[in-house]
């Protein structure tokens, strides 16, 4: 008989929970490598391992070895009876977290049960969320002497407090919010919430009610000491005030990067030696209040008191008094891209600084237009950034990464401004000086520029980059001229360049943002996407061999990403289009050669992964497959026909929008 033996060497059997001589908790060897779950879960290794029992990361055999997590629920009890209660618990604990559906939340997919020698293995499995979690962000920054700034904790706020109110307003507390359990997703940056304390909360009551008799029952309290509030960890009282609560402790160890117990003090809710902006500093002082009627009631309303300050350095008269204390700004911010938002041309025109020397005082008062003709002797950025000489050399480092990246320093501006605008709307007007109150202001220009130059640098080419301000309708009717020789429309070509436009900016969505500086990235997309189409790295002519009606494809893609297929075909054939993907992992566009108003699209950005049909015209059709998921896609694409030809058919340029937003 297999035994297991605990820390003092007493042999148990397989399924004891808790030694019999001794009490102490066993623990049981890890599923292997590589083992094959429910004829469907490879696992690839172990995440971790807790109270109620062990993750893996495996692949989904039946959706094309996609990645996701597996959660073992093992919790320390003994006999089938008190298992199979526990069981229960968890199912339905389980069934509410399936529930939840928001894109910030991993997606809980099944549970399943396995049977593995004579024990049997409950498993939770849940989508996997690739990126670093902020503690594991924290403590690489630390290694550099660097933390999180406040910058970074209220783009952190803006984004998460949504998820918090959306799992709230349908009854669920997360009970275990540290740096631990939020992933920055490596597609978007956007804080994803992992980790739900409800599901350790079954394993913990499970125990405390069903341990083995003569076995001390364990604390069922949830929740990380220090991060929890006094009721979570003392009474098990839980609310949304308890979430609230932790996620200000967070916010304190990122920007500092010590733990709780060094920065609270016993019995306080206050903090030691942290300098903060007076309007921030409120916020997070009252989510930390010690009783939870006196924190905010709600998520939606922290998000509201947020939005009344202006972060981050202050509340809204901090500005014009002075009475600011600058955050340190030690280190480069997550791609805060998810805040831009279009801004007035008044707004534009006023959010152009000048140079910042010792004669900028006597330009001004000369006059605004004296000043402005004066602008093109200073460099090239320097003379339209709002820069102090305290701040010289940082603004000097921005200036050559701008010039070796070869962007225009112009478009950098603009740019820059309309996000500046967006995330301090309290600001918008304001010309920054060489004075002291507006040196923290102008660092944090400084931050946002220093984004946009790391996500122009990681998305777009050396060739695209340097047209970008330039970018005018003459070259978007150029791209299609060129794509057409390629039995290629141009609504195919906008269909690429929206995946990964949209993967980087999804709040874009419906928005008319093609004349806006935002819209030159998006045509710098497009002439990357032409450029992949003539190299054949997203295009792929479908050809039919001597005889054979059918063809199947197989392929990659990732978040962003996209592929043509054109197929020439004759009018009146029966066309079988399927795609073999993941449940709405993809969208898929089936263009006819030469479209018309009575002749639409035979699919356009469709969900559904099939489609029969007599095909209207003959000539070049066109199949778009785009990601439409946070991961690696494998698919498979079907096509089959009957009388096929192999004739080639001229093909002419399908009408299409400009841009489908």
């Amino acid at each position: 008989m297999t035994l297991v033996q605990c820390s003092r060497g007493h042999p148990n059997p397989l399924d004891n929970r808790f030694c019999s001589l001794c009490g102490e908790k066993l623990v049981t060897e890890a599923v292997q490598k590589d083992l094959i779950l429910c004829d469907r879960y490879r696992v690839l290794q172990e995440l971790g391992h807790g109270g109620f029992g062990r993750t893996y990361l495996a692949e989904d055999l039946n959706r094309f070895n996609e990645a996701c997590v597996l959660k073992e629920f093992a919790p320390q009890v003994q006999g089938t009876f008190s298992l199979q209660k526990a069981e229960e618990l968890f199912e339905r604990e389980a069934g509410i977290l399936y529930n939840l559906q928001h894109p910030q939340i991993p997606r809980f997919r099944e549970l399943f049960r396995a049977t593995l020698g004579d024990r049997s293995y409950l498993f939770l499995v849940q989508d996997y969320i690739a990126g670093d979690t902020y503690r594991q962000s924290l403590l690489q920054r630390l290694k550099q002497g660097k933390t999180f700034t406040e910058t970074e904790i209220h783009q952190l706020f803006e984004n998460l407090l949504p998820v918090l109110q959306y799992i709230h307003s349908v009854g669920v507390i997360h009970r275990d919010i540290s740096p631990d359990n939020l992933i920055a997703r490596s597609s978007d940056q956007l804080p994803v919430l992992i980790d739900f304390g409800g599901v350790k909360r079954i394993a913990a009551e499970a125990e405390s009610q069903f341990v083995a008799p003569g076995v001390a029952s364990p604390v069922t309290r949830l929740g990380k000491v220090g991060y929890a509030p006094k009721e979570q960890m003392q009474q098990g009282v839980v609310s949304p005030q308890s979430d609230l609560y932790a996620l200000a402790v967070t916010a304190l160890v990122l920007l500092t990067g010590q733990e709780p117990s060094e920065l609270l003090h016993p019995g306080e809710a206050t903090w030691k030696h942290l300098a903060l902006s007076p309007g921030f500093s409120q916020i997070l002082a009252r989510m930390l209040a010690e009783q939870p009627g006196n924190r905010y009631p709600s998520a939606q309303e922290v998000l509201q008191a947020l939005h009344n300050i202006d972060s981050p350095q202050g509340g809204k008269d901090s500005a014009s008094s002075g009475d600011t204390t600058p955050p340190d700004h030690q280190t480069a911010s997550f791609q805060g891209t998810q805040t831009i938002a279009p801004i007035s041309e008044k707004s534009r025109w006023a959010s152009r600084s000048f140079q910042q020397r010792w004669i900028l005082p006597a330009l001004l008062l000369i006059g605004l237009g004296m000043a402005w003709g004066w602008r093109d002797r200073w460099l090239p950025l320097l003379n339209r950034t709002p820069v102090v000489a305290s701040d010289v050399t940082g603004q000097s480092a921005l200036e050559n990464r701008r010039q070796s990246l070869g962007i225009n320093a112009q478009f950098l501006v603009n740019l820059t401004n309309q996000t500046f605008y967006k995330r301090y709307p309290n600001q918008e007007g304001r010309v920054l000086l060489n004075r002291p109150e507006d040196q923290q202001w102008q660092r944090a220009w400084n931050d946002i520029a220093d984004e946009w130059l790391t996500l122009l640098e990681k998305n777009i080419s050396p060739e695209a980059r340097q047209k970008l301000g330039s970018y005018t309708k003459a070259d978007r009717e150029a791209w299609k001229q060129q794509v057409n020789q390629l039995y290629v429309g141009s609504r195919s070509l906008f269909d690429l360049t929206d995946a990964k436009f949209f993967h980087l900016f999804p709040q874009e969505q419906g928005k008319d943002f093609v004349e806006q500086p935002i819209g030159q990235i998006w045509q710098a997309i497009a002439a990357d996407q032409v450029k992949n189409l003539q190299d054949g790295k997203t295009l792929e002519r479908v050809q039919f061999s001597q005889g054979t009606f059918s063809k199947q494809v197989n392929g990659t893609i990732a978040p962003g990403e996209g592929r043509v297929y054109t197929a020439n075909l004759s009018q009146g054939q029966i066309l079988r289009l399927n795609l073999q993907a993941p449940a709405q992992s993809t969208r898929i566009s089936l263009y006819p050669p030469r479209p018309t108003s009575t002749l639409p699209a035979l699919l356009e950005d469709a969900p559904a992964t099939t489609w029969t049909g007599a095909l209207p015209q003959s000539g070049y059709y066109e199949i778009v497959v785009v990601a439409h998921a946070d991961a690696l896609i494998q698919y498979q694409l079907n096509l089959a026909v009957d009388n096929v030809t192999s004739a080639p058919i001229e093909a002419t340029d399908p009408e299409a929008p400009e841009a489908k937003n």
